[in-house]
């Protein structure tokens, strides 16, 4: 499923869809997923100054499921580690504390993905996009000098209200016995995600800087107070657009954006961040597996 993109302005949303969607988020009547336990606490964990690796591998250890989980991710290709890494203490020692909290974060958002009968292969893609813009934002931010762990979950979060809309107005449609068109649900999806986002963030207790980048990563010079981390992550969905979906745009056209510019990238810099499309993908396919 193609990102976020100007269809919304052409397409036709069925009228009596779009009035239910509207008054269930005005009734508060939106059934939100829940944040994975572990998500949650890894999340907590590695905003604190005082965590160590310790604390991290003993909270992994909790869900040997998860642990096993990471130690298969962390052994792949993506992050291709010099020597095989056997334990949790093994893959702190070899990743660092943020890369194994990436990690774990990750796994466990995967788990709590939402499932909407009939619609798994957009469910994937969306997912594959949120992996990918993760990846991206991480390397914007690297290039940047920004926090890079905070961009990741800005990246990878933008677009958590995706899959949501999409379960909520196909059960509408189905209550209202409306054949949505697929170009319709992606209307819908366009329109609606950043709205559904919000409530997620305030739902999840997210960080502002991850609330700010669901919020105004499209508009982002309307950010409030963080206007960088939005800028990268409309980048970082950009560039996942662009290497997931290449038909969306051509090179030029994903060039011509402003926020380029605004990020003080030049053409080289930009160039470096399109030659990294194969570790993208391979980190992309790895976590997706």
């Amino acid at each position: 499923m193609n990102t976020e993109t100007d269809l919304s302005k052409n397409i036709d949303m069925p009228e009596p869809v779009e009035r239910a969607l509207l008054q269930r988020i005005d009734k508060d009547r939106i059934e939100l997923p829940v944040l994975p336990q572990v998500a949650g606490r890894v999340m907590a964990l590695s905003s604190d100054p005082s965590a160590d690796a310790a604390r991290l591998s003993a909270l992994i250890h909790q869900d040997q499921a998860l642990a096993a989980h990471i130690l298969r991710i962390a052994n792949s290709p993506a992050y291709m580690p010099r020597t095989p890494i056997m334990s949790l203490q093994h893959a702190v020692a070899m990743l660092g504390v943020s890369q194994l909290s990436e990690i774990a974060v990750t796994i466990s958002l995967k788990s709590g993905t939402v499932h909407v009968p009939g619609h798994d292969a957009e469910i994937q893609q969306l997912w594959r996009h949120a992996l990918a813009s993760g990846a991206y934002a991480k390397e914007i931010a690297r290039l940047r000098r920004y926090n890079v762990e905070s961009a990741y979950l800005c990246g990878l979060l933008h677009a958590v209200g995706k899959p949501v809309v999409l379960k909520t107005v196909t059960a509408i449609a189905a209550e209202l016995r409306i054949t949505l068109r697929p170009d319709a649900i992606r209307a819908f999806i366009d329109s609606y995600h950043s709205r559904i986002g919000i409530l997620i963030a305030t739902e999840w207790a997210l960080p502002s800087q991850v609330a700010e980048a669901i919020a105004y990563y499209w508009v982002y010079e309307q950010a409030p107070s963080h206007r960088h981390e939005a800028m990268m992550t409309c980048l970082a969905d950009r560039l996942a657009t662009y290497v997931l979906v290449p038909e969306s745009f051509n090179d030029s056209t994903l060039r011509d954006h402003s926020v380029f510019a605004d990020l003080n990238l030049y053409p080289d810099d930009v160039d470096t961040l399109l030659g990294l499309k194969d570790k993208v993908l391979c980190l992309v396919d790895t976590m997706t597996l």
